[in-house]
């Protein structure tokens, strides 16, 4: 067995050492993706004790994800150079601090500023987890393994992040969806230096700082601006933030084509089937968040269940995931072409989406398959196309490749929610009846609490009416899904084609391969 303290050889088989080491690596990647849902349930509570305002209440939710999107790609850089374990500890730490923070924060300032923190430190552990397991996991196999658990969990913790909120807050005070992360990080602590080996990559040159606010100018007014439409409109503000945002995106670029050593090298994308894994998983992210945008409302608003009770009804389709990542995984391993499964996954989604434009306004079972079904093919899609492009970079550039990749993520998912939310909205507000309130006429929301204060029959009706129009918007942007979706299907069979072998890839290419960087490098 090779020192737990340096990453194995490439090619060399994990061990009973390293696939504990994974479990361990769960702890953080199952805690960060469940603070993005953790407060669904805990608003009220906050709102009661903290009195914030409503653009207070905004940032209590928004914050942490915007500080995450925009500070990925600099830490997995950051983890790249002084060490991703090392990286993984300061996060965990920061995390665990924020989190006490953010429990008995005493002003709604104080948890914003708490829940940024909860930002900087999930920017740190996501890049982070996966870096390490590319560097744990030098066998192709057993890398698509641990990558197809490291997905499942991912998936999983955004649905029992609500979950758990709704339970926590029901027997305990708010502050107790931040506590539970404190025994985790505690353990984390003690078992990562002894269980997880450290790795970095040699001779990367200085960093190039410049780059950093430059990222964070690209990413944060695009996130924004995409997170905002869906709610609020299309608007000219809204317009500006993503003209900004494509123009610091544009002279990042640039700078990382002529800086010495660049944040993010831009050799990665000449690795084989790298830049077509991170834009294909990007749809696959616009089609997850895109349907879930709809989904936990039509659990809510058009069936009129709870928000614990719909939490608890979402968990259903998580089942789904738990195996869909493993099968596709041992479906490559018994030699079907990678592009075949990733574009069959895309298929599945599809589908999923087919199923969601067959629901009508009393279909739980309908609408809940259909979330199922679309799930487990992202989460197939995600598996492959995640071991694909960490594979094709070599372990030197496991944390920007990492970052880049949930970067991308992030923008997937801000988008999706952003297009299928427009076309849903847009749909809704051409069948809401004429005659309906204004407050009706923007939202199903308004709808409900405007019919709420009518007379029973007029209330009934304009209730109906409003579940039938959102119903409808989301016919329409399901369908759209399923076109893109589709598409996507065709194009993962043409651009991975030269990548369909790349699991077979010995370690003497590997090698090769990794030489080509360091050349690029020394030639900088």
């Amino acid at each position: 067995m090779h020192d737990p303290t340096t990453a194995a050889p490439e090619g060399e088989r994990a061990g009973r050492r390293e696939w504990t080491a994974l479990v361990v690596l769960m702890l953080p990647l199952l805690l960060v993706s469940m603070d993005v849902s953790v407060l669904y349930f805990a608003v009220p509570s906050i709102s009661a004790d903290l009195d914030p305002s409503g653009t207070q209440q905004l940032w209590i939710f928004d914050i942490y994800g915007f500080v995450l999107a925009g500070l990925l790609m600099t830490m997995g850089a950051i983890g790249d150079r002084i060490g991703r374990r090392r990286l993984l500890l300061i996060g965990a730490a920061a995390f665990g601090a924020a989190s006490l923070a953010a429990a008995y924060a005493q002003s709604a300032e104080l948890l914003i500023a708490a829940r940024a923190m909860l930002g900087i430190g999930g920017a740190t552990l996501m890049p982070s987890t996966m870096a390490l397991v590319r560097t744990m996991f030098r066998d192709a196999t057993q890398r698509a393994k641990a990558i197809g658990i490291w997905s499942a969990v991912m998936a999983g913790g955004v649905a029992l992040g609500s979950v758990l909120s709704g339970i926590l807050v029901e027997h305990f005070w708010w502050g107790s969806v931040f506590l539970v992360n404190l025994p985790a990080m505690a353990l984390l602590l003690v078992l990562a230096p002894v269980l997880i080996p450290e790795s970095r990559s040699a001779g990367r040159g200085r960093f190039d700082l410049p780059s950093v606010p430059l990222s964070m100018a690209a990413v944060l007014p695009l996130v924004y601006g995409l997170k905002e439409i869906p709610s609020e409109g299309m608007r000219v503000e809204y317009g500006v933030w993503l003209a900004v945002g494509v123009l610091f995106a544009v002279a990042f670029v640039r700078r990382q084509r002529t800086v010495a050593s660049p944040l993010v090298d831009p050799a990665l994308f000449r690795g084989r089937g790298f830049g077509p894994a991170v834009a294909l998983n990007l749809v696959a992210a616009f089609g997850m968040m895109g349907s879930a945008l709809f989904t936990t409302q039509y659990l809510q608003s058009v069936l009129g269940k709870g928000p614990l009770e719909a939490a608890l009804w979402s968990l259903l389709p998580s089942a789904l995931v738990g195996f869909a990542a493993p099968a596709a995984t041992v479906l490559v391993a018994r030699g079907a072409e990678r592009r075949h499964v990733v574009a069959g996954g895309f298929v599945t989604a599809a589908a999923g989406f087919g199923l969601l434009a067959a629901a009508d306004t009393d279909a739980l079972w309908t609408a809940l398959s259909g979330a199922g079904v679309l799930a487990a093919g992202i989460v197939i899609v995600m598996s492959q196309l995640t071991d694909l492009a960490l594979g094709a970079a070599p372990a030197e550039r496991a944390g920007s490749a990492s970052s880049l990749l949930e970067t991308g993520q992030e923008f997937g998912g801000a988008l999706g929610m952003a297009v299928l939310g427009a076309v849903g909205t847009a749909v809704y507000r051409h069948r809401i009846p004429d005659g309906a309130p204004d407050a009706a006429r923007e939202t199903l929301g308004g709808a409900l609490a405007s019919a709420r204060a009518m007379p029973e029959h007029a209330g009934e009706a304009l209730t109906a009416a409003a579940r039938a129009a959102f119903t409808d918007g989301m016919h329409t942007a399901a369908l759209l899904g399923t076109l893109l979706l589709l598409a996507a299907a065709a194009a993962a069979l043409t651009t991975l084609r030269c990548s369909s072998t790349i699991e077979a890839e010995s370690p003497t290419d590997r090698t090769t391969s990794d030489r080509t960087y360091a050349t690029t490098d020394a030639g900088r």
